[in-house]
């Protein structure tokens, strides 16, 4: 799971309205104005708090007739709740064991001269690659876009792929143009 999702996730229950509404809809669904009138709060107050729910899909709307309701999708609030007990862990989806000596294989495979001839397309391969190019950047220190292009380019020209490997693969995160590698108990290998 990306960090930013999960992350985001818990900034949008940081709200003691928003975790009251999922509280009332643990009961069972309810329409907007039953909402409001049980928290005694207006229905636009209502409807953001909902929104905000809406887009972490823990909370989805039926129609019935003229009135819409909304319940509460406890499927995904329990794994989203969860996901951060499963970073790092083995039973993580996804989560590689590969030799040292098959690394080397594949990194020579694939970087000669210092240089990245291409990225591989096998999942377990790119991963391997990845893995080597973050070697050289500082766990704990932020890099701007522009820094990590330049590094980048040490070893391959297409440094917006690579960034953005870097960050799907759980690798990096990314905030505001900053760049920072995960822990390494994050990297999916």
């Amino acid at each position: 799971m990306q960090l930013n999702r999960l992350v985001n996730f818990h900034k949008t229950l940081g709200d003691k309205t928003r975790i009251r509404i999922i509280s009332l809809l643990k009961e069972g669904p309810l329409h907007g104005q039953a909402i409001a009138g049980k928290l005694g709060l207006t229905a636009p107050t209502i409807s953001h708090h909902i929104t905000k729910l809406r887009e972490i899909d823990i909370i989805y709307q039926r129609r019935e007739k003229n009135t819409i309701y909304f319940y509460l999708n406890e499927k995904n609030l329990k794994v989203m709740a969860e996901a951060i007990l499963r970073i790092g862990n083995d039973d993580q989806p996804r989560k590689f064991t590969i030799q040292e000596n098959e690394k080397y294989k594949i990194i020579d495979n694939f970087i000669k001269n210092g240089k990245l001839k291409n990225l591989p397309a096998q999942h377990k391969k790119k991963l391997v690659i990845l893995e080597h190019l973050v070697k050289g950047l500082e766990i704990g220190k932020t890099y701007s876009e522009p820094e990590m292009n330049e590094y980048i380019k040490n070893y391959h020209e297409d440094y917006a792929t690579i960034r953005r490997e870097f960050i799907m693969c759980q690798f990096m995160y990314r905030q505001e143009g900053q760049y920072e590698l995960n822990p390494k108990e994050m990297w999916p290998i």
